[in-house]
């Protein structure tokens, strides 16, 4: 099952179908991204992109700290 979920970006409406057991974690991201109620500029989208690829960043991070402890306990 599918659940849509929109935002209005430059003053235009974009929705996706996102799966239901997705959709509440992407909308409590996307609140904290973006103006939920009303436009974002280009400008919001670029910066919460830019979060997102460093939160990406910061946890392959510590997966590889991990790892290398894995490997030196072994």
């Amino acid at each position: 099952m599918s659940t849509k979920i929109g935002l209005h970006i430059g003053g235009r409406r974009f929705d996706v179908d996102v799966e239901e057991k997705f959709a509440q974690f992407l909308q409590q991201q996307m609140m904290t991204d973006f103006n939920m109620e009303g436009n974002n500029d280009l400008k919001a989208l670029l910066q919460a992109y830019v979060r997102k690829n460093h939160e990406i960043y910061v946890q392959n991070q510590h997966v590889e700290e991990i790892l290398k402890k894995l490997d030196n306990e072994s």
